[in-house]
């Protein structure tokens, strides 16, 4: 532990949360509870509530860009501001108190492990005005263990100096991308627009696989299936029906002979440990799990000391993890009823590869997870839980051995084939299958699984034993029918299928010598996904997720540049040599400043047409702050002027509570008179309805709401 010699050295420990600040403080004996921290002896553990700051809004740089205008850009702050959230202020005094503080000697960042984490300590440290040095804890668990170990080991905060500069340019280069390409498309095109340098590739890759499956037309094939005896055996596939009319009849009665019989047995080796994408990927796979809803309950998970550090993209552990890795591997029958105690292998060789380990390891059980009783955790937790033990336990048991058998056919002059695979022996799939039956005690598992069950194709299913065939046996007066198939059109994206096509983004373009990042990271991917979802962008339909008409309108004027997968991976890329210190952050911001010059240069030479292509509707009236029409869209009533704020939303806090929204008739009053009867509004203290007129304000260009009611007999009208 830090200072042990010297009791007197007072030192403060910042983390990223309330809960993992309490973990540190009960290891450093930091017992006693004040207002936003704990205090011990010789240390102090505070925490940041996570995104406690961020840079602020143009307009704090200058008031004329409260207003949208092209002409205004693009904005680029000469020196970078930081503002910290409303919510988050009082926290905020705290932690500059304390990092000002004479008697601390340094201050520990305790942030996650992470581009993030760096993040989140940078902003807080530099806003406070702090001198501390800085010393870095980097953990992967918050088991007491490696609390202590981690503490024991600090190191200096300047050998992280590049995971900081890293995540403080992709921070930038979000802000001047989505602030820069949100404005100027919004304000050429007359309609809000949000764009992002990750959020809009991704949108795009939902559209184009959209346009892929409405632009599909299927097409008939046939094949020639052979019945007999022990015996179902299939032709390739016929372009033409009448060839295969043809060939059935030539086949139907007749006799078939047994060409060939392979046996092949094949090994399959047990599937790597889990990163967070792949654990989101099967998560939404077996138990339809959104990616957040995943990575929320691995985080809950890890802050219970359960597991180990979830923002994670690697399926490796480091050859000294290997005393660990048996030791829990001891307790996985203790911490999983499930497993039986010999199911659990011990081939930690196949899991540890020093080099495929970067920040932090694969996802893995912890030791104190044995003292906890599975029945105890919330049913979203305790599948995560399973699927990161059970993995662990495939991860080090034997091969899996099948037996393959193709069976060649020869009748009427053609060839047909039949496949059989059996499973010799089980090995790590025998565990799964644990795995598999105690999750069938959940609906929402048996359900997933169920309909896992139904995808199967034809090709699938088992028409009985091969082992008996042998070559030259006949087979008599086999029955010879036609079966029509179609092509089928790509699937929509699912939850499992956009994460793995994020995180192999732009891979083609890149040589193999290149790391690569994809879009996003995995710790960010969820985020994004659920960011296009609020912003009407995509939706979810079961298990899919498609783009919305707004998504793809959106798209349809974005150039391909912008909305380029390999040209935000590169930029991952760029970030990762940032971290490694094989890159300049300012020159990547060069890069970036580069890209969005030439964007808007791209912007200015659209043509009026063009700009006015999403307003060929009908407004439904004037606006009151600059006099032009408004429309109508998903979210709201919005002006078309390219440089006014005002819009009316549909969903808004003050209507909220009263349980009601904006609708068209109501907007339409507004804009003409300011306000409008309701007679529905819902009072919460009461329990009823009431009726009441909505009145509109207007104030720097931005509306505000208050509520007027009829007169009663003998007074005058009431307002709330």
């Amino acid at each position: 532990m830090p200072n042990e010699k010297n009791q007197t050295a007072m030192f403060l420990v910042i983390a990223e949360k309330p809960s993992v600040s309490q973990a540190l403080a009960k290891v450093l004996g930091a017992g006693k509870k004040e207002d936003g921290y704990f205090i011990g002896k010789n240390c102090i553990v505070c925490w940041c509530l996570g995104h406690l700051a961020e840079y602020v809004r143009p307009e704090v740089y200058d008031e004329r860009y409260q207003k949208w205008e092209f002409a205004d850009l693009p904005i680029i702050p000469e020196e970078w501001q930081l503002t910290v959230a409303r919510d988050k202020k009082a926290q905020f005094q705290i932690l500059k108190k304390l990092l000002n503080r004479n008697d601390l000697e340094y201050v520990v960042n305790a942030c996650d492990a992470g581009r993030e984490g760096e993040l989140i300590f940078q902003f807080v440290y530099e806003l406070s005005g702090s001198r501390l040095p800085v010393k870095r804890l980097w953990i992967s668990s918050l088991e007491d263990a490696a609390i202590r170990d981690g503490f024991a080991g600090l190191k200096e905060g300047s050998l992280y100096d590049g995971i900081s500069e890293a995540a403080v340019c992709r921070a930038k280069a979000d802000w001047l991308i989505g602030i820069n390409a949100t404005r100027a498309f919004t304000t050429k095109y007359h309609k809000r627009m949000a764009i992002g340098r990750v959020q809009t590739p991704t949108l795009a890759m939902l559209v184009e696989r959209q346009d892929q499956i409405n632009g599909f037309t299927k097409e008939a094939y046939y094949k020639v299936e052979l019945e007999g005896k022990r015996l179902h055996a299939v032709s390739g596939n016929i372009r033409e029906e009448a060839e295969c009319d043809l060939l059935a009849g030539q086949c139907h009665g007749k006799t078939a002979v047994i060409s060939k019989v392979e046996r092949v047995r094949k090994k399959q080796m047990p599937p790597k440990l889990y990163d967070l994408t792949t654990l989101q990927r099967e998560a939404n796979r077996i138990f339809g799990y959104t990616a957040q809803e995943t990575l929320d309950a691995l985080q809950e998970l890890y802050e219970a000391r359960l597991v180990t550090y979830p923002r994670t993209d690697s399926r490796f552990v480091t050859e000294d993890m290997e005393r660990t890795v048996l030791e829990v591997l001891g307790l996985l029958p203790v911490m999983f009823p499930f497993l039986p105690v010999d199911s659990v292998g011990r081939e930690t060789s196949r899991i540890m590869d020093n080099k495929k380990v970067s920040d932090h390891h694969a996802l893995l059980p912890t030791k104190e997870a044995a003292k906890k009783d599975l029945k105890e955790l919330p049913e979203k937790q305790k599948n995560i839980f399973c699927m990161v033990g059970q993995r662990l336990a495939q991860a080090v048991s034997e091969e899996s051995i099948d037996e393959e058998t193709v069976v060649t056919v020869s009748c009427g002059g053609q060839e047909f084939h039949a496949k059989e695979k059996v499973t010799v022996h089980p090995g790590f799939q025998k565990i799964e299958e644990y795995f598999r039956e105690a999750a069938q005690n959940g609906e929402t598992a048996e359900a997933a699984n169920k309909e896992e069950t139904a995808d199967k194709t034809e090709a699938d299913r088992e028409y009985g034993t091969l082992a008996e065939l042998q070559e030259g046996m006949e087979i008599p007066e086999v029955t010879a029918r036609k079966s029509r198939h179609f092509t089928s059109p790509m699937k929509p994206y699912s939850e499992d299928t956009l994460l793995a096509a994020m995180e192999t983004a732009g891979k083609q373009d890149f040589d193999k010598e290149t790391e690569k990042k994809g879009l996003g990271t995995p710790a960010t991917r969820a985020g994004i996904i659920e960011k296009l979802i609020s912003l009407g962008y995509a939706e979810r339909k079961g298990k899919q997720i498609l783009p919305t008409v707004e998504g793809r309108e959106l798209i349809s004027v974005i150039p391909g540049y912008l909305k380029s997968a390999a040209m935000t991976a590169e930029w991952e890329n760029c970030l990762l040599l940032i971290e490694k210190g094989q890159l300049c952050g300012k020159d990547f911001l060069l890069g970036i400043l580069e890209f969005i010059t030439g964007m808007l240069d791209g912007c200015s030479r659209i043509s009026e047409e063009e700009q006015y292509r999403f307003h060929k509707n009908e407004s439904i009236g004037i606006c009151p702050v600059c006099g032009a029409a408004v429309y109508e869209s998903k979210k709201s009533f919005y002006c078309s002027s390219k440089g006014c704020t005002f819009a009316l939303w549909k969903e808004n806090r003050y209507l909220a509570n009263m349980k009601k929204q904006v609708n068209r008739k109501m907007a339409v009053d507004l804009l003409e008179t300011g306000r409008t009867h309701i007679k529905d509004l819902y009072s919460q203290k009461k329990g009823n309805t009431f009726a009441a007129d909505l009145v509109m304000g207007i104030q720097d260009g931005r509306c505000s709401f208050t509520l007027e009611f009829p007169k009663k007999k003998g007074g005058k009208k009431n307002g709330k």
